[in-house]
């Protein structure tokens, strides 16, 4: 029988035969050590696809036998959690909300269960420092400017209703009528005006024309001074503190199309624990305020 097998004459080593451009492909078969790990990662990925989920189906994914389940292990862990909080969670559902700094620990706990909704659930809207977004009308929650209230039950109870939406009847609801119906001179007196109210760049005579506007138009809602009304959401427009913007330009946009957002209600997504508790993280970051009556409320002697 004839060897038909050309050795390549530089390295001595079998050639497969084939050849491009005069070069010629050398067989070098992988070493053994290489193919055996290989095939042993074969052998120990079907046998996983058989032991654990693996193979997508149409609703969901085969099983495995040993019935092993990431989620499973998560929602036990977050089982375990609650259980062990339980007499907190509790304590925190029933407390009086008023009075839930008294008490220290309970307190604390309220603050870091509430830093965490906040972040899953807020925070896609408020920002994750809780800055809000002016350009967007998503409200600043760290300074001390409150459309309804920044007492701790003011506050839980913007959270379980919400404002403006179409899910709960006892959500909040302010409606700012759009002004593109005034003349030119009108809507740009009327900016002046409320530009002047808090400290800002404004023109003397044309705030003076505006303020008689503003009288008429404006003041029903807003207050002779612009100081707002919490009971219907009218914002305070002499605290320099701006949810869509303090510009000229922004706020004859706001005049001609009022622009107004919507909360969702959580109540019956986080349930009352968490509510309360990301009440108090919102309260506590600075711009919170005590209850009338409160101790800390009261003018010092």
């Amino acid at each position: 029988m004839t060897d038909n097998r050309k050795i390549d004459p530089e390295t001595g080593t079998e050639t497969t035969g084939h050849s491009w451009d005069g070069i010629e492909e050398l067989n070098t078969p992988l070493p053994r050590w290489w193919l055996w790990t290989f095939y042993a990662t074969i052998v120990w990925g079907v046998i996983y696809t058989i032991l654990y989920p693996a193979w997508p189906m149409v609703s969901g994914a085969t099983a495995g036998l040993l019935g092993y389940s990431t989620r499973a292990e998560v929602a036990a862990e977050i089982k375990r959690v609650d259980l062990s909080n339980a007499d907190l969670t509790e304590s925190l559902v029933n407390v009086d909300l008023g009075v839930l700094k008294d008490n220290e620990e309970l307190h604390r706990f309220a603050v870091q269960a509430g830093r965490s909704v906040f972040a899953a659930n807020c925070s896609q809207c408020h920002g994750s420092g809780a800055g809000g977004v002016v350009a967007s009308g998503y409200p600043n929650l760290l300074d001390d400017d409150w459309l309804w209230g920044g007492t701790m039950e003011d506050i839980a109870y913007t959270v379980r209703h919400g404002i403006r939406n179409e899910d709960d009847n006892d959500a909040h609801f302010s409606e700012m009528p759009p002004f593109d119906w005034m003349e030119t001179a009108e809507l740009d007196a009327t900016v002046h005006f409320v530009r002047s109210l808090s400290g800002l760049e404004y023109d003397a005579a044309a705030a003076l024309a505006g303020a008689e506007v503003f009288a008429d138009n404006c003041s029903a809602c807003h207050g002779e001074k612009g100081l707002g009304d919490r009971e219907i959401g009218a914002p305070n427009l002499a605290d320099a503190i701006w949810l869509r913007g303090g510009s000229h330009d922004a706020i004859l946009r706001q005049l001609k199309a009022p622009r107004m957002g919507v909360m969702p209600p959580w109540q019956a997504r986080l349930g009352e624990a968490e509510v309360r508790a990301v009440t108090a993280y919102v309260h506590g970051l600075g711009g919170g305020e005590a209850a009338v009556g409160d101790p800390e409320d009261m003018p010092a002697d």
